[in-house]
């Protein structure tokens, strides 16, 4: 990058420092940008992606991740239902079977006010999050809770199944430590569900697909073979669970197959045929009838062999999965496998959708107050905001794109609603997020965490529908999305209410499944207002290229960016620890503690682990009296996957380790501390996604280039609002990145279902 910007090998003038000694680590990680409690098959780290929300985290009921445990436990007995039923015919919405159909049954009754069977939202029984009155008119959405539980506190299991699940363990040879988790996955009958079928030990993650035969065998003896139904369906499973890790909502059949193939499974068509008939995964095709598991050799399931990877199968396209079913000569639509918790998210996030475009028609117009929508887009601050509020006027569904700079658009949309006597709520992805726009904390500006909002922490709460008591709902960082959070968001806003989803396409997509925010922009079914307000300053100028390709030289003459070219990872570690600790502090003014450190991975000699053990020596030294930690460290607690907290530690004692999180008490249970908190003076991009710091150095060792494409270098070069330094190592992999390497693929349906129920609008885009 040194064409870019000019480099400094001392910057801000800064003397040598004495180098900061670096802690041996594992080898780089540098191709997975994740977080805390992945499930993986490197001897890196198993590290789930973790995203940037900061829920306030003292208020919950719920965990998130207990919550998700209950929903595989479910699944699990859902299919244990259907193995002694499937005999029977199974009431079902389109395309979908079991759970996610009868849900899906009956949210379309309730829409189009037909009665519903009560005995369908018994069998569902999900997880949500209550609401101040009963709701008998709206059926739940089944996916993560909103309401995240008491921080690092998680369901026991009674002692007697705690007992049985380690004795199977035991037998099988596999560590008893894993009974906690095996017990909240498979509920309290897991010791009997292990017994007949070990492999449900991929259950929990990091269990690799080896350790799982070779605890079936010492427990099945002959009767295991690599041809097992019950292996196959596990293996099915735990393939998508893994795609669901890189985004992915479903999987394209033939790479699942491929996939199955790599694991020795004999006869990967029959494989993917029994768990489709165990109701392990659902399967599609769009614009096509309900497919079951004799569909597929019919529908095209045998033709075309994947030449991807084993164990990492990809999907199809990042734009969804049916681009490929046109009329003429275009090939057919792939067959997509994936799990019902997904399918029905993308599925419900659709119709709520559809039903926030439909009832604005209905009452748009002169009916919508359009003289006085029209005054106050004649008082906005920009052009942009003018255009926004006059989209909002007469549309239910409108985005908005833009970078930092234009974040003010939509906050001045929610000014003008609560001027016309609507109710307005702003949301943002993080704090962080939230105290950028309002350093008050939200109190009477209506900027809240969508975290909060769900969990009605925040917010105006709900009606006595179970709708949000809200008029106009502007989501902020709307990238940040994941297919589950956005379909709870959109299923509890009222009819005839309006969505504003803002945020700046160029950055990574979200920590969890789904590409929400992209999948609507390509789906063109709603207006689109770009903003024309730039991000300023020559870092603003650096980021808008790298979005448009281009890696181009700018003018930095106070030292706004700054490149600092190293040799090798000890040199890279060094100069990190001396800009955050020195030269940043005396050039801006910058305090160490709002100085973000970003690198590509958690591994590796210049990951966030060896970045945050030099820094911890350079910036808090102290012998890590609390598991590693100190008072006064910084740290990232991940309550749930796709969630992170920045805080620091205060203490610790027999309850666990007590955090500071933007101002909220945490305490963390001793038994999670390891899995849940890393120190935090260093992220990786994917955690730092949805915030900004003063000043932000993005750390590229050598070994990195493999991590890096467009989307990670535009979103870590602009989480600093005053400076960024760059610690550069990656030659010419860094210009490469941004040129030739737009983004990673995600396969999803939600653009294919949009445009099912929904038009395509012609709305000038700013």
């Amino acid at each position: 990058m040194e064409h870019a910007v000019s480099t400094d090998r001392d910057p801000a003038a800064v003397e040598e420092a004495e180098p900061v000694p670096v802690p041996e680590t594992e080898p780089a990680d540098t191709d997975a940008d994740t977080d805390i409690g992945a499930d993986t098959d490197t001897d890196a780290d198993t590290d789930a992606p973790s995203g940037t929300a900061e829920p306030k985290a003292a208020e919950p009921e719920v965990s998130e991740a207990a919550a998700e445990l209950a929903a595989q436990r479910e699944l699990r007995e859902r299919i244990e239902r259907r193995k002694a039923e499937k005999e029977g015919p199974i009431a079902a919405g389109t395309k979908l079977s079991g759970q996610a159909a009868d849900l899906l049954a009956a949210v379309r009754a309730m829409e189009s006010g037909a009665p519903v069977d009560p005995s369908l939202l018994a069998r569902a029984a999900p997880v949500r999050t209550p609401a101040p009155a009963p709701v008998p008119d709206r059926a739940p959405v089944p996916a993560r809770p909103a309401a995240p539980a008491a921080p690092g506190r998680a369901a026991e299991a009674p002692p007697e199944a705690m007992a049985a699940v380690r004795g199977v363990l035991g037998e099988g040879g596999a560590p008893e430590a894993l009974a906690g988790q095996l017990c909240a996955a498979l509920g309290e009958r897991a010791a009997d569900a292990l017994r007949a079928n070990p492999w449900l030990l991929l259950a929990v993650p990091g269990v690799r697909p080896e350790q799982a035969d070779g605890f079936a065998r010492a427990l099945l003896g002959a009767a295991c073979g690599p041809g097992d139904e019950r292996r196959a369906a596990a293996l099915v499973g735990r393939l998508l669970e893994r795609a669901a890790l890189r985004g992915h909502t479903a999987l394209d059949a033939s790479s699942v197959r491929t996939a199955l193939a790599g694991h020795a499974v004999p006869d990967p068509d029959e494989a993917v045929r029994h768990a489709v008939a165990e109701g392990a995964v659902l399967v599609f095709r769009e614009g096509a009838d309900d497919l079951g598991a004799d569909d597929f050799e019919a529908d095209g399931f045998e033709s075309g062999d994947s030449e991807e990877t084993a164990e990492e199968p990809h999907g199809t396209d990042g734009t969804g999965a049916a681009d490929g079913g046109g009329a003429g000569d275009a090939p057919p639509a792939p067959v997509l496998l994936g799990l019902d918790r997904y399918a029905l998210a993308e599925e419900s996030l659709a119709d709520g959708l559809a039903r926030l475009v439909k009832t604005a028609r209905e009452t748009s117009g002169a009916a919508r107050g359009g003289a006085a929508w029209a005054e106050a887009a004649a008082g906005a601050p920009s052009p942009s905001a003018a255009e926004l509020i006059r989209a909002v006027a007469d549309h239910g569904l409108v985005l908005h794109t833009g970078g930092e700079a234009a974040r003010a658009e939509p906050v001045a949309l929610a000014a003008a609603a609560r001027a016309l006597g609507l109710r307005a709520v702003v949301a943002a992805h993080s704090e962080n997020g939230r105290a950028r726009l309002d350093p008050a904390g939200g109190a009477g500006t209506g900027v809240v965490t969508v975290a909060g909002l769900l969990a009605g922490a925040e917010g105006p709460g709900r009606d006595a529908d179970g709708a949000f008591a809200l008029d106009l709902l502007v989501v902020l960082d709307a990238p940040q999305l994941d297919v589950e959070t956005a379909a709870m968001l959109v299923e509890s806003l009222p009819d005839g209410g309006r969505l504003v989803l803002s945020g700046d396409p160029g950055v990574l997509w979200s920590a969890g499944a789904g590409r929400v925010f992209a999948d609507l922009l390509a789906a063109g079914v709603c207006p689109r207002v770009a903003s024309r307000t730039p991000d300023p300053g020559p870092l603003g100028e650096l980021v808008s290229g790298i979005g448009a390709g281009e890696l181009a030289p700018v003018e930095a003459p106070g030292k706004e960016v700054v490149i600092v070219p190293v040799r090798d990872a000890g040199e890279a570690v060094h100069r990190a620890v001396q800009l955050v600790a020195e030269s940043v502090p005396r050039a801006f003014g910058v305090a160490a503690g709002e100085t973000q450190v970003i690198t590509v991975g958690h591994g590796g000699p210049c990951g966030t682990r060896a970045l945050n053990a030099a820094l911890k020596q350079r910036l808090n030294p102290g012998p890590g009296a609390f598991g590693g930690f100190d008072p006064g460290d910084r740290v990232a607690y991940v309550p749930a996957p796709g969630r992170a907290l920045q805080g620091a530690v205060v203490s610790a004692d027999a309850e666990g380790l007590r955090l500071d999180c933007a101002g909220t008490p945490v305490v963390v249970a001793r038994d999670r501390v390891e899995r849940a908190v890393r120190h935090g003076w260093a992220l990786t991009a994917h955690q730092a996604a949805g915030m900004r710091w003063p000043a932000a150095v993005v750390v590229l060792p050598g070994d990195a280039a493999q991590g890096l494409n467009r989307p990670w270098v535009y979103t870590a070069f602009s989480r600093g609002d005053r400076h960024l330094s760059v610690v550069h190592g990656v030659d010419q992999a860094l210009a490469r990145a941004v040129t030739d390497i737009p983004s990673e693929e995600r396969t999803t349906r939600l653009r294919p279902l949009l445009t099912a129920l929904l038009a395509p609008v012609a709305v000038p885009q700013g």
